[in-house]
């Protein structure tokens, strides 16, 4: 009988809940665990339509997993960055501008934020195929439960989603899990083709106050994610926010053994523009939070890099109420593997354009116009 014992690594105490009272966007709660029934699915695939149209994230309970296997998990995202050194985070940087890959990590200071100030964001990140790569030593040990939580991201909570979302577009509801595989029929092709889920463990840093007054406090600009579904274990530093329809900064609640979720550019060009992605952005912590570091684990996932990122026409929805095309031609959208490489491989390190819109910049990447909110 295999053991049930698992590696003894450090306790990460998470901050305490903030205190202050912010203006917390009220999001919709998707609860998993009624997914299940005829009846749940239904009712949920409103739920979530609703939520996705009107303010573009949600929340989602009922994942499958317990308080104790949350912070468990929080423990492992610490080992990264806590129980590495310098020194051997330098062997396994990420090769992020020269290939679009963000295997391996991202170092402090490598994204420019604003006013000459780079950022204080460490990342570490995995592909769901843990073996394509080598990782720090101290990793090597919690490397099955790190593919186990990525198993269980994908399976428990992206799967329902997806299919829940294609019942939203009155698809079959496999049409947008079939470009989300977890794993692939051709063993030659998964090797050969690269399938975009991403575990990242993220830590954010606290900045000096010269740094607070040239980013005007802004840690992350404000942006839209590249892939098709973001899910963020929630944690409780305040630093995260959406921008509402009214255009006003909102503050993403922390709830317990909670997750955040959200579209990517990658859904909307798919959607037509009906699973709109949801402009958010970073921001330094309220003043009872700023002693400490904000520690993130998240799931990223992208469709299959062979999938063209044009709209899914076929939906009854969508032609009634209409397509947002990003291209004039569906031929003309990029493969998946096209917008990843170039949206990756930019970020934090191009140069950006002042837009006519104030308080924003751009760039042009794969025949897109690509915004930054400040």
């Amino acid at each position: 009988m295999p053991s049930l014992t698992v590696p003894h690594i450090p306790h990460y105490e998470p901050a305490p809940a903030t205190n202050e009272a912010l203006d917390y966007a009220d999001l919709a709660i998707i609860d998993l665990s009624n997914f299940v029934t005829p009846e749940g699915r239904a009712q949920l695939v409103l739920q979530l339509r609703e939520a996705m149209t009107s303010k573009g994230f949600f929340y989602v309970v009922g994942h499958g997993y317990s308080k104790e296997q949350m912070e468990r998990m929080f423990d492992i995202a610490d080992v990264p960055f806590s129980q590495v050194s310098d020194e051997e985070k330098e062997k396994y940087v990420a090769q992020t501008k020269q290939t679009g890959s963000y295997q391996g990590y991202k170092l402090r200071q490598y994204w420019h934020i604003d006013g000459g100030v780079r950022d204080q964001v460490e990342n570490y990140n995995i592909h769901r195929d843990i073996s394509r790569r080598a990782h720090p030593e101290a990793l090597r040990p919690l490397l099955p439960e790190i593919r186990q939580l990525a198993h269980h991201s994908h399976m428990n909570v992206l799967s329902p989603i997806l299919r829940l979302m294609a019942l939203g577009l009155e698809l079959p509801e496999d049409t947008l899990l079939n470009i989300h595989r977890w794993e692939t029929d051709s063993e030659t092709y998964s090797k050969s083709r690269y399938l975009p889920r991403l575990v990242r463990y993220m830590k954010y840093h606290p900045r000096s106050p010269e740094e607070e007054e040239k980013t005007k406090n802004v840690w992350l600009k404000g942006h839209t994610d590249i892939g098709s579904i973001s899910i963020l274990y929630s944690q409780p530093v305040a630093a995260l926010q959406i921008l509402a329809r009214d255009g006003t900064w909102k503050w993403i609640k922390h709830i317990d053994n909670a997750i955040v979720v959200n579209a990517g550019d990658a859904m909307d060009f798919l959607s037509g523009g009906f699973y709109r992605a949801t402009i958010h952005r970073v921001v330094q912590p309220p003043p009872d939070q700023r002693q400490y570091t904000r520690l993130g684990i998240f799931y990223f996932c992208m469709p299959d890099d062979d999938v063209k990122l044009a709209p899914l026409v076929a939906s009854p929805l969508l032609q009634r109420v209409g397509i947002k095309r990003r291209f004039e031609k569906d031929e003309d959208a990029p493969l998946v593997a096209e917008w990843r490489k170039s949206r990756t491989s930019a970020y934090g390190q191009s140069v950006l354009s002042k837009s006519k819109e104030k308080g924003v910049e751009e760039e042009v990447i794969a025949g897109v116009v690509v915004k930054h909110y400040n």
